[in-house]
């Protein structure tokens, strides 16, 4: 929800207060100016006027906090979303639909490397990040800003691969005296590109070993391990003894 919606749907809601509370402050304004001659003053009636009053009081504070906010201009509205952006919004909110955006994001960038000098590079990344995300769960303690760190980096990478795929395929349209340049600079991006990825790559299999160590036992065996054997040696006795009790007795020769 946009800022424009949240300030009318606001200013609705303060509009609707202010209207219930100015027709209950009437009306109890109402039953009091005329109950109250009957009887005259007793409890009853200063609950009926106390109960008017503040509904009147109520209804003015809802009226001032809507002139207050009328009074301010609302936000602009957000530029219209393409029909898209809109089918991809859709789709994220199914279940198993970002999962899905995803990895339609992840082939369009792949195929906008395709054929480039970052195209090996930047699949080892799509499988470095797969494995990552596979343990950023397991990740605790110090374990959390390196995934952060990570997540940076991966951006980074992301449109640096880009970039230097640009760079590559406007190559041929550059000008005989300046493809000399434009070349080294590429060789030069691309050198970069793959040194940070094999640098992503090591700090993937840092967070594999972090995992696997993290869930070594402190002793030779881990106490889950130790309980599921004394649970199985449990069920193989009582199975033992249940089948010497309905078995047979063997006859006396």
């Amino acid at each position: 929800m946009d800022d424009r919606t949240r300030y009318f749907r606001r200013l609705k809601r303060l509009r609707g207060s202010a209207r219930r509370w100015s027709v209950i402050g009437g009306g109890l304004t109402a039953a009091t100016a005329v109950l109250t001659p009957y009887a005259g003053i007793g409890i009853a009636d200063a609950a009926w006027a106390a109960s008017a009053g503040a509904s009147v009081a109520l209804a003015w504070w809802r009226w001032s906090d809507h002139r207050e906010l009328a009074a301010i201009p609302p936000p602009p509205a957000p530029p219209p979303a393409l029909p898209g952006q809109r089918l991809m919004a859709a789709v994220e909110r199914l279940p198993a639909g970002r999962q899905v955006v995803q990895e339609v994001r992840r082939q369009r960038n792949r195929y906008a490397v395709r054929g480039s000098a970052v195209a090996q590079a930047w699949d080892r990344l799509d499988r470095a990040s797969t494995t990552l995300a596979g343990l950023s769960g397991r990740l605790t303690g110090p374990g959390e800003g390196a995934v952060l760190e990570a997540a940076v980096a991966e951006q980074w990478l992301r449109d640096l691969g880009q970039r230097v795929a640009s760079v590559e395929r406007a190559l041929p349209l550059t000008p005989p005296d300046r493809r000399a340049v434009l070349e080294e600079s590429h060789e030069s991006l691309a050198t970069q590109f793959t040194g940070g990825v094999s640098a992503y790559e090591r700090l993937v299999a840092a967070a594999a070993s972090y995992v696997a160590e993290d869930g070594h036992p402190v002793t030779g065996q881990h106490p889950a391990l130790s309980s599921l054997t004394d649970a199985t040696d449990r069920l193989r006795g009582l199975a033992e003894g249940l089948s010497e009790l309905k078995r047979p007795p063997t006859p006396a020769v």
